[in-house]
C-alpha cells in the first residue's frame, strides 16, 4: 500500500532560510502541490509529483541581475515518482497492490526523476526502467547488487577494538559509526546532485514542526558550501572516488560558466567565485541576496554580511579536485576538470585584490568564514591559496602548460605569510586573519591552515602554532559541523582526538532508531556533517598523506587496537594491524610505495 503525505495542496506555515520565495519582494505563497496517484495501471500501482509551476527562479534571476544568462528553467515540469509491480498481481485499488497466495513474493519498485518531462514521458521512462530490469532474472540482479556492495566494503575499512582485541563500549560504537556513516554516504552519494547535509535522502518527519512531513529540512533546500563539502573529504581515503562526481559536476563543471559570468557582471573582472549559499542552478538564496534589486543597488554583492566576502569555497574545491587527481593520477580529469576550475577560482583572487607596497595581495574587504568580519588577509582563503598553488606547481611539467604554470607561480609570490598572533604567555599561534574586528559566529577559521589546507600538520614546520591555536580556541565541541576532532588528528593530539571521536559517535538522535541518525545539532536529522567529521577524523588518526609521504599512526591512541585498509595518493592502498599502539602488520600496494611510509608509532604524539 502506498502511503503518501502530499495529499492536498498545502501552504507552508513558515519559510526556511533557503526557500526560493523567501524574499519580501516576492508576493507568491509557497504551496506544496499534492502528489498524483496513477489511475490507469491495471497490474501495477504508482504515483508521481510534477512541478506544474515555477515562479521562484525567474524572480531570483531578475532580482540578482543574471536573467540574460542562458539557462534551462530548473524546476518547471521536474517529475519524480515510482511504479510498483509484483508477481501474480492483484490490483486491489489505485494505492494497493497484492501478490496472490504463493510460496514466494517479489515486489519491484522503479523510481525515476526526469526533468523536464510530460507525465507520459515520465511514465514511459519508469515503465521502461522496470521492464529493462525484468529482462534479467532475479538471481542475476541480486548478484550484481551484492557484487557492488562487496566491492564497496572491500575497498576500505576501519575496525577498532580495545587493547587485546576486545570490543568495549567506546571502540564498538566508533567502529559501528564509521561503517554505518560510510554506508549512508554510499546510499545518498551516487545521485545527480551533491549530498544534502540537512537530512540527505533519509530526512524524516519531526514532531516539533508545524508541517510534520519528511519534506521539511531545517535551513531548506539550498546548498551551503561549508556544510556540503564535509562528506567529500573522507572519500579519497576510503577509495570512494566516483561518489565525488556529483559535487564536481555541479560546482566545477556545470556552474563554472555561470560563476564566471556573475563575477564579471558583479565585480567587473575575470575569474570566478562561488558564493557560500546557492541553489543547485547557481543563484544565491533570496534571503541572502536581499530585497533590493540588482538594477538599483550600488553594491552588487549580496546584502547579507554572513557570507558577503566568504570565498574560501574556491580554494577548497580546488583542494578536493587535486586530492582526487593525486589519489587516482587520472590525467584526463586533471586536464579537463581540475586545471580549468583552478585557473578561474584562483584567478579570481589575483584579479580581485590589489597588491600592497610589498607586492603582496591586500585581501580586504574580507572575512574569516561566518565568524570574523572586517578582516585583512583571512586565514581560510590565504591558507587555501598557499596550499593549492604549491600543489599545482608540484605537478609534472608535461601535465600543465607554461602559461598556467607561470600564472600560479606569480600568484604564489603575491601571497602574504599565514597570519599569527600571540598567546597570553607570548607563544606564537595561528590567527583568524592578519586583522579581525568583529566576531559573529563560532567557527575556528585560524585552524583552516591545519584542515582542510594542511599547511600546519604532521611533518611540516611550525606544528606548535597549530597546537597553541587549538588549545586557545574559544569555541569547542564534538557535534555537527565542528571540526575539532579533525584538527586534533592532524596536529597529532591522539588523546584529544580519541575522546572527541567517541563523544561524537555516541551522540545519536534519541528519537531515531538507526544508530547513525545524528542531530539535529545545528542542522537536521540525520546530520550528515556530524558523521562526516567522524570519518575524516578517524582516517586522519591512522593515516595522513603529504605529497608522496604517508604518515602512519600520527594520532593513534595506545589503548586502541585496529585493523584497517585505507587509500593514499598515487593509486596506493595501505593495510595494517595495530596492537597496543604499535604497527604489527603492514601491507602497501604497490610495494614500491612502502619506501614512502613514515611509521610515526606515536612518536611525538600527545597520548
Amino acid at each position: 500500500m502506498m502511503e503518501l503525505w502530499r495529499n492536498a495542496a498545502t501552504e507552508l506555515p513558515d519559510k526556511t532560510h533557503s526557500d526560493v520565495l523567501n524574499c519580501g519582494l516576492f508576493p507568491e505563497k509557497t504551496v506544496v502541490e499534492p502528489d498524483t496517484v496513477i489511475r490507469s495501471l491495471k497490474e501495477r500501482i504508482g504515483w508521481y509529483h510534477r512541478n506544474i509551476k515555477s515562479v521562484g527562479p525567474a524572480n531570483l534571476a531578475k532580482m540578482q541581475g543574471v536573467e540574460e544568462f542562458p539557462r534551462a528553467e530548473p524546476l518547471l515540469h521536474r517529475t519524480f515518482g515510482a511504479v510498483v509491480a509484483t508477481t501474480r498481481p492483484q490490483h486491489v485499488d489505485d494505492r494497493t497492490l497484492r501478490s496472490a497466495v504463493g510460496t514466494s513474493h517479489l515486489f519491484e519498485i522503479a523510481v525515476v526523476t526526469k526533468h523536464p518531462a510530460t507525465v507520459e514521458a515520465w511514465l514511459g521512462d519508469t515503465q521502461a526502467t522496470l521492464d529493462a530490469a525484468r529482462k534479467l532474472d532475479l538471481t542475476t540482479r541480486r548478484a550484481a547488487h551484492e557484487k557492488w556492495w562487496a566491492g564497496f566494503w572491500n575497498r576500505s575499512w576501519i575496525h577498532v577494538t580495545k587493547n587485546g582485541g576486545k570490543a568495549d563500549d567506546a571502540t564498538a560504537v566508533v567502529t559501528q559509526a564509521y561503517a554505518m556513516q560510510r554506508y549512508m554516504t554510499a546510499c545518498v552519494g551516487r545521485g545527480q546532485y551533491p549530498i544534502k547535509f540537512n537530512g540527505s535522502l533519509f530526512t524524516v518527519p519531526f514532531a516539533d514542526r508545524k508541517l510534520e512531513d519528511a519534506d521539511f529540512r531545517q535551513w531548506g533546500p539550498g546548498y551551503w558550501w561549508q556544510n556540503t563539502r564535509l562528506p567529500y573529504y573522507s572519500m579519497c581515503a576510503a577509495g570512494d572516488y566516483e561518489m565525488m562526481d556529483p559535487l564536481f559536476n555541479m560546482y566545477a563543471r556545470d556552474l563554472l560558466p555561470f560563476l564566471k559570468f556573475r563575477t564579471k557582471k558583479y565585480l567587473g573582472h575575470g575569474g570566478a567565485y562561488i558564493p557560500e549559499c546557492i541553489y543547485f542552478w547557481g543563484d544565491m538564496f533570496a534571503a541572502d541576496y536581499g530585497n533590493e534589486p540588482f538594477a538599483t543597488r550600488a553594491e552588487k554583492l549580496q546584502a547579507s554580511e554572513w557570507h558577503k566576502y566568504e570565498w574560501v569555497s574556491g580554494p577548497e574545491l580546488v583542494t578536493l579536485l587535486l586530492d582526487r587527481y593525486a589519489y587516482t593520477e587520472d590525467a584526463k580529469f586533471l586536464r579537463e576538470t581540475v586545471l580549468p576550475a583552478a585557473r578561474e577560482l584562483l584567478g579570481f583572487f589575483d584579479q580581485h585584490y590589489k597588491t600592497n607596497g610589498g607586492g603582496k595581495l591586500d585581501m580586504q574587504p574580507s572575512q574569516a568564514l561566518e565568524t570574523w568580519v572586517g578582516c585583512l588577509n583571512p586565514m581560510p582563503e590565504l591558507a587555501g591559496l598557499h596550499a593549492t598553488t604549491t600543489r599545482l606547481l608540484a605537478l609534472p611539467e608535461n601535465l600543465m602548460n607554461a602559461g598556467d604554470r607561470a600564472f600560479f607561480k606569480q600568484l604564489q609570490a603575491k601571497l602574504a605569510p599565514l597570519p599569527t598572533t600571540k598567546t597570553p604567555d607570548g607563544k606564537v599561534m595561528l590567527a583568524p586573519a592578519q586583522i579581525y574586528k568583529q566576531k559573529n559566529n563560532s567557527e575556528v577559521p585560524e585552524l583552516y591552515a591545519v584542515f582542510p589546507f594542511r599547511q600546519i600538520a604532521i611533518g611540516k614546520p611550525n606544528l606548535e602554532w597549530g597546537v597553541e591555536a587549538l588549545n586557545h580556541r574559544t569555541d569547542k565541541g564534538a557535534s555537527g559541523w565542528r571540526q575539532d576532532d579533525i584538527f586534533m588528528a592532524w596536529l597529532g593530539e591522539a588523546a584529544q582526538a580519541r575522546d572527541n571521536v567517541v563523544q561524537r559517535a555516541k551522540s545519536k538522535n534519541e528519537a531515531s532508531r538507526f544508530p547513525t541518525f545524528w542531530g539535529p545539532n545545528f542542522d537536521w536529522v540525520p546530520d550528515q556533517d556530524h558523521g562526516s567529521v567522524l570519518l575524516i577524523a578517524l582516517q586522519s588518526m591512522l593515516l595522513q598523506a603529504d605529497g608522496r609521504k604517508i604518515y602512519l599512526l600520527p594520532a593513534w591512541p595506545k589503548d586502541w587496537d585496529c585493523e584497517f585498509k585505507l587509500h593514499a595518493p598515487y593509486n596506493t592502498t595501505v593495510e595494517g594491524v595495530i596492537k597496543a599502539g604499535k604497527l604489527e602488520q603492514l601491507k602497501v600496494t604497490p610495494e614500491s610505495r612502502a619506501k614512502d611510509v613514515v611509521n610515526m608509532n606515536q612518536a611525538g604524539a600527545n597520548q
